[in-house]
């Protein structure tokens, strides 16, 4: 059974006022709740369609087709760890906001193996409801943390390696050296959808990238969108080694 506070408790955790105040957030979906509990997270409780009915079930549920069982999950405590380590590939994600884009670049961290990911403070919280569903599963498996963005920038160059992002005016990507991060830190920036990289960071980004159209000189669409450029961006990276 579930009470009716419970079904107000879950239902008050789409919000991110909410998520904050009790380091909780709401997965759905059989393959995202077993993710869950194979992870180190903590899982606070699972809600199962046949023990608490499929009316309680609808209510609590923030899709359109209410799945079988639903969690709530415990936030991890360093969500806003700032170390950048010595070595690697990392996102640096600058600005953030569409839920689906932020989950698939999650997704596409997961595929390709990138070490972390880290986001800007106004990047939407990877705890929305939309994007954990978007992550399939990759949430619980891809090191995120909210941090300075240029801050992190500066102390990739500081240790002598590379700020890559992408920019109209940038060298061709598929002509450019780059580097894995395999001595040195690498970090990949991926901008806002509406207004990319900002000036701030811009001004730490040691390598302007340009994902060139085909053909060349009759580009279709104005721009990509952002998680598809990461995933046309970061496969160029693996591909190299």
């Amino acid at each position: 059974m579930i009470t009716a506070a419970e079904i107000k408790f879950i239902k008050s955790l789409s919000q991110k006022k909410f998520r904050d105040e009790h380091g909780l957030f709401v997965v759905e979906g059989e393959k995202l709740v077993q993710e869950a509990l194979r992870s180190g997270f903590k899982v606070e409780k699972v809600y199962r369609k046949e023990e608490i009915g499929e009316a309680a079930m609808a209510r609590i549920s923030a899709l359109s087709s209410p799945s079988p069982v639903l969690a709530t999950v415990a936030r991890p405590a360093d969500l806003e760890s700032a170390l950048l380590p010595s070595q690697g590939l990392f996102l640096a994600l600058d600005g953030i906001r569409d839920p689906g884009n932020l989950g698939t670049i999650l997704r596409i961290a997961d595929w390709f193996g990138i070490d972390a990911v880290f986001a800007s403070p106004d990047t939407v919280d990877v705890f929305n409801p939309k994007v954990v569903q978007a992550t399939m599963g990759a949430i619980f498996r891809v090191k995120f943390h909210y941090t300075d963005i240029p801050a992190l920038c500066r102390s990739a160059l500081q240790a002598d390696g590379n700020v890559y992002g992408t920019f109209l005016d940038g060298e061709n990507m598929y002509q450019k050296s780059l580097s894995n991060g395999m001595e040195r830190p690498s970090v990949i920036v991926i901008g806002n959808e509406a207004n990319g990289i900002s000036a701030a960071t811009a001004a730490s980004v040691s390598d302007r990238l340009y994902i060139p159209p085909f053909p060349a000189d009759d580009p279709g669409s104005e721009s990509l969108n952002a998680a598809i450029a990461t995933a046309i961006t970061v496969a160029e990276f693996r591909r190299r080694i």
